[in-house]
């Protein structure tokens, strides 16, 4: 069968500069390739050039048989491409938009309307074809993008990293509608930050410093682990973590929500010096076991073992970046956000209805909900750029609706679209904030210098800040916000787009600044990042639903079982299998299943069954913990079904 996307010894160069050096790859029709790679790895100027929006310095590629660069009319009109940057037009409905992109591609007006509203139905856009584009939350434009991308049916899908900023119900979602494109043999090339989306692919490539290190299946790209994985759970596992680097026994340690990965070549002896360690420390742990390597663990491991600029550890500077008198303006036992009843309306609409909660100081507490449920209203509310309908509300002693510009002043705010400068270097944006912070000589200096070494800009100072990739950017940002250590910072979705090292290193700097009295208030769509903040509440619909701390919310919310199922090609199975008595919901969960059972024997037994039937090899199936993604799932679908009840009584 001829591939559908064939590169061979791609090239891009810009001055000096080699974004993309002698990539080959192809892609056949009915299959996924997922292209990873840190963050200026060349994945997005390699799609550029697939999509014949970019000259290749040299090398060759063909889409669907045409040639990209003598071709290009007939290749863009057998794609479509979705971009980082939104193609959306903020003037026209969601409605109109995909009616606009349904023009360009030539959609017949025969079966225009329903094909329309199975995209809006099946992405929950429905509800909005009416709103305008511009009105939408940051995650809804990405699925509104996603609908006006696959509104025909093309031979190639060109996706740069299409789920940044989108919650995980919708993500799943998204899978679905990829998985049903590959039933009409369309050839997908997709990049992606979520790693688990990753293992979901027929083949992946892992992509650094413009070249192709590893391509293959995803259980080909695990077989260059080198040394065994041993994992621990644990309620308390950054502090593992720094436990296990401080000892020095193993090659490598890497959280992953609750659970610490410890690299090793010898599994018995890590694991019985791992459970000393935490039993001297008194830190507790629920289990130590050997760990199946992820391709997150692959994709760390292979990175630093060629040496990648972006994994570079932390170093004393930056890791000291912030100060104990940081939280000086809180007072003790006060807390630093306090509000009450809390509310916004839009005219008619509710976006955010009687929240109230309060952060103490020095805590990390998260915001987690679905696009669209009002996590940006509430924070643009704390900062004092957004006055309350209802309600009131405190941060750092000062009132939001009558003190916004005291709040401005002595807060850090990382917002969800980027604040900076485009036509700025790197460097200016950075000395522009510090003048907005009042900071000014050798002050100005010493912290210009550490933002540097935190972001890994040092070599790109002079560069326009509009070349940056998303994730570079992301980094500068969050630099430019916390310039003047402030003692409250508000960040909203920070590591959205971020790869997955870079996003430990966000993290680490999150924690740094917890330590030293920081209160950090945190949006996020990654539920493994969920797992360490202090406290978490999940807003929905404009209300919150849930609040506690992660272990809380896992054993409090989840009264069902979650048996973690594997098997070839997972999404053909999985309506049979959700057809079966005692299965509530089974959803893609990484490369296998999540199935939500009452009774985990009974339902195991009946699904053994089901396999046999469908005569597909069940690989392994286990009752699992349940992780902060199956809680965010089941307390909005808990919501939904409750809300629903009501409005037919």
């Amino acid at each position: 069968m001829q591939p559908a996307i064939l590169a061979r010894n791609l090239i891009k160069q810009f001055g000096g500069f080699t974004a993309v050096d002698g990539v080959s790859l192809e892609v056949r029709p009915a299959e996924i390739y997922g292209l990873v790679g840190p963050d200026g790895a060349g994945k997005s100027t390699t799609l550029r050039m697939l999509s014949s929006i970019m000259t290749p310095t040299s090398g060759t590629a063909e889409i669907a048989g045409y040639d990209v660069q003598t071709q290009s009319g007939q290749v863009k009109d057998n794609i479509a491409y979705m971009s980082q940057r939104f193609g959306l037009y903020e003037d026209l409905s969601v409605w109109e938009n995909v009616n606009f992109y349904a023009d360009l591609y030539g959609v017949p007006a025969r079966g225009r309307k329903e094909r329309i509203e199975e995209l809006l139905d099946f992405s929950s856009m429905r509800p909005f074809k009416g709103r305008r584009a511009g009105a939408l939350s940051g995650g809804m434009k990405q699925k509104l993008q996603l609908v006006c991308a696959l509104v025909h049916t093309p031979k190639v899908l060109l996706l740069d990293e299409p789920t940044n900023g989108v919650d995980p119900v919708s993500r799943r979602d998204f899978w679905r509608i990829l998985y049903r494109l590959l039933a009409r043999d369309v050839a997908i090339l997709v990049s992606t930050a979520y790693l688990d989306e990753a293992e979901r692919c027929n083949r992946v490539g892992l992509l650094s410093n413009g070249s192709l290190l590893a391509q293959g299946s995803p259980a080909e790209i695990k077989r260059l682990m080198k040394g065994a994985i041993v994992s621990i759970r644990s309620s308390q596992a950054r502090r593992v973590q720094a436990l296990m680097e401080e000892s020095g026994s193993y090659e490598d340690v890497n959280t992953f929500g609750d659970t610490v990965h410890l690299v090793t070549q010898d599994e018995a002896a890590a694991g019985q010096q791992a459970k000393v360690l935490l039993e001297s420390e008194g830190l507790p742990f629920d289990e130590i076991t050997r760990q199946e390597p992820s391709l997150e663990d692959v994709f760390v491991r292979v990175l630093k073992e060629t040496g990648e600029a972006g994994v570079r550890p932390w170093s004393s500077e930056s890791r000291s970046g912030f100060h104990d008198q940081a939280a000086g303006l809180t007072a003790p036992g006060r807390p630093a956000v306090e509000v009450e009843d809390l509310t916004r309306r839009f005219g008619s609409f509710t976006a955010v209805n009687r929240v109230s909660f309060s952060v103490p100081a020095g805590q990390i507490f998260g915001f987690l909900g679905p696009n669209g449920a009002g996590k940006s209203t509430v924070i643009r509310m704390l900062c004092g750029v957004l006055e309350p309908s209802e309600g009131r509300g405190e941060v750092l002693g000062f009132d939001i609706a009558r003190q916004p510009e005291k709040i401005k002043e002595h807060i850090g705010y990382m917002s969800q679209r980027f604040s900076l400068y485009d036509d700025l270097t790197v460097v200016e944006n950075i000395e522009f904030y510090g003048g907005i912070y009042s900071l000014a000589g050798k002050r100005l200096e010493e912290r210009k210098a550490w933002a540097m070494e935190m972001t890994g800009l040092a070599d790109h100072a002079r560069s326009m800040t509009r070349v940056l990739s998303s994730g570079w950017k992301q980094r500068l940002a969050m630099a430019c916000s916390i310039l003047h250590e402030p003692p409250v910072i508000f960040l909203d979705e920070p590591t959205s787009g971020v790869d997955p090292v870079s996003r430990r290193r966000f993290w680490d700097l999150i924690s740094a600044m917890a330590e030293a009295g920081v209160t950090v208030f945190v949006t996020t769509h990654y539920m493994e990042e969920a797992e360490y903040c202090d406290r978490l509440a999940l807003i929905y619909r404009g209300n919150i639903v849930a609040m506690g701390t992660p272990t809380e919310l896992k054993t409090r919310v989840m009264r069902e079982a979650i048996l973690d199922i594997h098997c070839p090609r997972p999404f053909e199975v999985m309506d049979s299998i959700a057809a079966l008595p005692g299965v509530r919901e089974v959803a893609l969960f990484g490369s296998g299943l999540h199935a939500v059972v009452r009774d985990p024997e009974e339902a195991g037994q009946r699904i053994r069954q089901e396999f046999e039937r469908l005569d597909v090899p069940l690989e392994r199936m286990e009752q699992v913990v349940p992780g902060m993604e199956d809680v965010f799932v089941a307390l909005i679908e808990e919501t939904d079904r409750r809300e629903s009840g009501q409005g037919e009584g």
